[in-house]
């Protein structure tokens, strides 16, 4: 993340919301510990994640999702059709249109909307040529 900063410079931002409602993978409880998490275990060897700006702990999904999760998803279509596997998911209910796990992205251009979205799966490759795109309207 730190190389897509570098790259594309200021008119570039990054925007990290930690979750917990899949399978648990986000216990930190306050900003400090989910930090360190980054740093030293998740990618770890003391990557330093200088040019994200984290968020507080929300719901992306369910009853409780965070309106801005709301206003995310109705501006962009799901990036899967089904859930494989429910079990680790921590919310009801569930819909098509959910954060299917951590790391699903999304791309906002200047005016604040929501234009793509991305698997989790989905590596800097697969939207760099968006990025550019929107960089330049």
């Amino acid at each position: 993340m730190n190389a897509l900063k570098a790259t594309y410079g200021r008119d570039f931002q990054l925007l990290a919301v930690p979750c917990n409602q899949f399978n648990l993978q986000e216990p930190g409880a306050t900003g400090e510990e989910i930090y360190n998490g980054v740093r030293y275990v998740r990618p770890g060897n003391n990557f330093i994640p200088d040019t994200i700006t984290f968020f507080r702990k929300m719901e992306v999904n369910g009853a409780t999702e965070h309106p801005l999760y709301t206003f995310l998803k109705g501006g962009c279509p799901a990036t899967r059709d089904t859930f494989a596997d429910t079990s680790g998911l921590y919310y009801s209910p569930i819909r098509t249109s959910d954060i299917h796990w951590n790391y699903e992205k999304f791309l906002i251009n200047k005016q604040g909307q929501p234009v793509y979205r991305y698997d989790p799966s989905s590596r800097v490759g697969d939207y760099q040529a968006d990025i550019r795109q929107l960089l330049r309207q």
